[in-house]
């Protein structure tokens, strides 16, 4: 297996184990800033590399529902997206939004009580109507995610070297001995420091940003198609989110695969995918390139979660979106963000608005009044603080 150069210690950032510290750090991304008006250009995403022209990715209309005691709850409704070689697609949207368990159903590890509608196609194949044997081969081969919480996704009883070497295994006939040197060479690839050394190395021995990045070097050890990186920068300070982060666009460049990155961080998927996903509710209500998504929103809720972030020279009161997400087993009639949208009328409380095309190319939005977002210099505004609204 060839393995594209490590990068040296002396242009990792961050010094310490790593080595020393670069003269400059990377720039990955920069935090997004709302718009105050058209003068704002936006930024483009070439460095993220081409796009690949074959689709490796298709859902339609995927719905997951769980029935429990007090009902159905509707964790997702109505997802569809493609995703192509090369793509990062972000997912965004508020805890219980239906993020994680979409991706989940991808992964087919939701458990046998989910209901599950729709269609989820790999490279031209049903996978939702795969034997569990033809999903399991699928699964880690194909197709790898990155969970969130990698001190819990490892077993704490073997080492990081069995649990790669596992990895392997479990999808090739190989010699064990041939096993951990693959496992070496990706823990050199993500950038461990002394790789053979750590392979005996158990979970706990690990920082919290060497556990990431042993979690990418699993989910990328059998040279994937698609990468699902769920939250995989949650609880890790600003410099280890940058470096894990750059890992990830490495080796999506080094394996030509595609990302599907989950996120409540709007400053990465503003700097680090191509396309934007954002849901609510459970079902997506904004899709588009990541570019016109963020600086021409179309609907309240991506503004409202836009004009939330705070700016330099902010001074007044931050910006929140008031209310809370409804329940998923009780959902309100009509648009489901209708009791927090400041632009809501009665067709919104009594008609729940499809995902559609709007003004812009491959730009579209679930929301009665796009328009008016469309024609506002600032979406944001609709937002403002009263304190702001009186100045």
């Amino acid at each position: 297996m060839t393995v594209p150069p490590t990068t040296p210690p002396n242009q990792t950032p961050g010094g310490s184990l790593y080595g020393p510290a670069a003269l400059e750090a990377p720039e990955l991304y920069e935090v997004y800033e709302p718009s105050t008006g058209a003068e704002v250009q936006p930024r483009h995403a070439a460095h993220l590399g081409e796009v690949g022209s074959t689709e490796v990715l298709r859902v339609d209309n995927l719905t997951v529902g769980f029935p429990t005691d007090d009902g159905l709850v509707q964790a997702v409704r109505g997802v569809s997206y493609r995703l192509h070689e090369r793509e990062v697609l972000g997912i965004v949207g508020e805890s219980g939004s239906g993020k994680s368990v979409s991706s989940m159903a991808v992964m087919g590890l939701l458990p046998k009580s989910a209901r599950i509608t729709g269609t989820i196609s790999f490279r031209g194949q049903d996978v939702l109507s795969m034997s569990k044997a033809q999903q399991r081969s699928l699964r880690g081969r194909k197709i790898a995610m990155i969970f969130q919480d990698p001190m819990t996704a490892m077993n704490p009883v073997y080492t990081i070297g069995f649990q790669l070497a596992e990895a392997v295994l479990s999808h090739e006939m190989m010699s064990k001995k041939n096993a951990m040197a693959r496992a070496e060479e990706m823990l050199a690839l993500v950038g461990i420091p002394q790789p053979k050394e750590r392979l005996n190395s158990y979970p706990h021995e690990f920082s919290g940003g060497m556990r990431q990045r042993a979690m990418i070097a699993m989910a990328v050890i059998n040279n994937p198609d698609v990468i699902i990186a769920d939250e995989p920068t949650t609880a890790l300070d600003v410099t280890v989110q940058a470096q894990i982060l750059e890992k990830l666009m490495e080796v999506k460049d080094a394996f030509n695969a595609a990302i599907i990155l989950i996120t409540h961080d709007l400053g990465v998927v503003a700097g680090m995918t191509h396309r934007t996903l954002v849901m609510y509710a459970g079902r997506p209500v904004e899709l588009g390139a990541t570019d016109t998504v963020f600086y021409h929103p179309r609907m309240p809720y991506t503004a409202g979660l836009l004009g939330s972030i705070p700016t330099a020279g902010d001074t007044g009161r931050l910006r929140p979106i008031t209310g809370a997400p409804p329940s998923l087993i009780n959902l309100p009639t009509g648009c489901p963000f209708s009791p927090r949208c400041p632009l809501a009328t009665d067709v919104c409380h009594e008609v729940e608005p499809t995902l559609a095309p709007t003004d812009t190319e491959d730009h579209d939005a679930a929301c009665h009044h796009w328009d008016q977002l469309a024609a506002a210099p600032d979406a944001t505004a609709f937002f403002h603080t009263e304190s702001e609204a009186r100045r």
